[in-house]
């Protein structure tokens, strides 16, 4: 079993000790370090893997909510707190969860769960799949697959855990949950490409290149730095 690696921030010792021995218990998470100081904590993580923090909001060097803005890397945060009036401000900082304090080890993992369902790749590896040789994939969307032919996507856009698909002859872009990464692993390399961090393009359907920006109607997508000696080498192979 993958396991998440997590860690727990609190500056209260007792309930430090209550959560890392609710993480101990959980068998897909695994217990990276435990800290009653957010800055030794921001200092770790900024060094080390972190996928997942139960994370104090109240704590008198640096506040929760502040420590998730300022954090570096692809740590996820789960809000602990025994004030409900800092939810709201937890959401805006697109916190995985919110647990409020005194918790048991049913609401515990009940939000471990939560957690896990956004991290986790093999959770997100349900909503797409498609073989080498095939011309469609099935999309999990609004409760529900659909097949999509790949001829009809005109460019994929990532936020975060969801990505949105843009197809042809369509107002509106389906939403999945699964990653640009494990989405482009399974797309043929040869017919898609990713030309920014946020956009993976249907090679087949680009008409338009404007200024290092591929057009599609109205959307301009950017070709970043970091993939544009692959798109501009697809170009000159079929520039006359």
């Amino acid at each position: 079993m993958n396991r998440i690696k997590t860690i727990a921030i609190d500056d209260e010792p007792l309930a430090l000790k209550l959560i890392t021995d609710y993480i101990r218990k959980t068998p897909f998470l695994e217990l990276a370090g435990s800290f009653e100081s957010p800055l030794a904590a921001l200092e770790y993580i900024e060094a080390h893997p972190v996928e997942l923090a139960f994370l104090d909001i109240q704590m008198p060097d640096l506040p929760g909510t502040e420590f998730a803005r300022i954090s570096r890397g692809d740590c996820r945060f789960v809000f602990t707190t025994a004030y409900a009036a800092y939810a709201v401000e937890g959401f805006r900082l697109d916190a995985l969860d919110y647990l409020m304090k005194p918790f048991s080890y049913e609401e515990f993992l009940e939000s471990a769960n939560r957690a896990r369902s956004r991290i986790m790749p093999a959770g997100a590896d349900k909503e797409a799949h498609i073989d080498a040789d095939s011309d469609f994939l099935f999309i999990k969307s609004d409760y529900k697959l659909r097949r999509i032919n790949l001829d009809e996507i005109l460019y994929i856009e990532g936020l975060k855990d969801y990505v949105k698909i843009y197809l042809h002859r369509e107002d509106h872009p389906l939403l999945t949950l699964v990653t640009m990464k494990q989405l482009e692993l399974k797309l043929p390399a040869g017919r898609f490409m990713r030309v920014h961090r946020s956009f993976i393009v249907n090679l087949k359907r680009i008409e338009i290149i404007e200024r290092s920006r591929i057009v599609f109607g109205k959307t301009y997508i950017p070709i970043s730095d970091q993939y544009k000696v692959a798109f501009q080498s697809f170009v000159d192979k079929n520039f006359i």
